[in-house]
C-alpha cells in the first residue's frame, strides 16, 4: 500500500512554507492550521505530518497546542516532529494527540536513547527522520540548520539493526523547490534496507511523482509546497486516493 501524507509546517502557531529548509524564506500560508488539516481530512486523507519548526530550532516542542487542536477536531493520524528529545517529550506528544512521532536531532545526538525509544514505545510509533544533501550524504539536524559528520547510510543501518521500521528521508536540496523527488536515493535505501518502510519527502511536483515513487517501492510520500502553490489540488488528491 502506498500512502500520501500532507505536511503542515508550524512557526509561532502558523502554517508556513520554506525553501530547502531555509528559515529566511519563510512564507505564512495560513493562520489556521486546523482548517487546512480539516480540508485534507475532508477528501479522505488519513494521516498528517505536523512539523514544529520552532521545536526543531530550539530542541524541544513548542506547538503542542496546534497538535492538540488538530487531534481534537479531526480524526487524522498525526505524525508529530520537531525538537522531540527526551522521554518526557515523547510522552507529551502522545498525550496531546500524536499517533506517531518522527525524530531527527535526538537520533543523531543520542543514538542509544533513540534506540531505546523504539524498544519502549514500539516500532509502530517511533519514526526516524534521516535528512541529508546528496552532495555529501551527511545528516542534517535542528531544522536542517546544523550539518553533522554522520553518513546517511551508516545512520540508517545503526537503527535498522535495532528494529527500525519507519524512515522519513528528505533530500534537503529538493525540499520546497519542486524539482522532483530524488528517486535514485530512495532506490538505494530500499535496496540496502528492504524491510524499512520509506516515506519520501521533498521535491514533489504533481501526481506523477507519487506514481513514480510508488513504482520504485517507496511506501509513502510527504508533500506540501506543491499543494500550497496549487500545483496539486484537493480534487487531484481525491482522485489519486480513489484510484490507488
Amino acid at each position: 500500500m502506498f500512502e500520501i501524507i500532507p505536511s503542515i509546517w508550524l512557526i509561532n502557531g502558523k502554517c508556513v512554507r520554506l525553501k530547502r529548509g531555509d528559515f529566511t524564506t519563510e512564507e505564512v500560508i495560513s493562520n489556521n492550521p486546523l482548517s487546512i488539516a480539516q480540508e485534507f481530512e475532508s477528501i479522505g486523507l488519513k494521516r498528517l505530518h505536523l512539523v514544529d519548526l520552532d521545536g526543531a530550532r530550539r530542541g524541544e516542542p513548542k506547538n503542542y497546542h496546534i497538535l492538540e487542536a488538530i487531534a481534537g477536531y479531526t480524526d487524522l493520524l498525526i505524525d508529530f516532529t520537531g525538537g522531540i528529545t527526551t522521554d518526557g517529550d515523547v510522552i507529551k506528544c502522545f498525550e496531546f494527540g500524536a499517533k506517531t512521532v518522527t525524530i531527527s536531532s535526538a537520533a543523531a545526538n543520542h543514538p542509544e536513547r533513540f534506540g531505546q525509544f523504539i524498544l519502549s514505545y514500539g516500532r509502530e510509533k517511533i519514526n526516524l527522520a534521516a535528512d541529508s544533501n546528496p552532495v555529501d550524504n551527511k545528516i542534517k539536524i535542528r531544522g536542517w540548520l546544523k550539518k553533522t559528520s554522520i553518513d546517511l547510510y551508516d545512520h540508517i543501518e545503526f537503527f535498522y539493526e535495532r528494529g527500525l521500521k519507519y524512515l522519513k528521508c528528505s533530500d534537503v536540496s529538493r525540499d520546497g523547490v519542486m524539482e522532483g523527488p530524488n528517486l535514485e536515493l530512495y532506490k538505494k535505501i530500499i535496496a540496502r534496507f528492504p524491510n524499512i518502510h520509506v516515506a519520501a519527502s521533498g521535491g514533489v511536483r504533481g501526481i506523477d511523482d507519487f506514481k513514480a515513487l510508488k513504482d520504485i517501492g517507496v511506501k509513502a510520500s510527504v508533500f506540501g509546497r506543491a499543494y500550497y502553490e496549487g500545483k496539486i489540488t484537493l480534487k487531484d488528491l481525491e482522485k489519486f486516493i480513489s484510484e490507488s
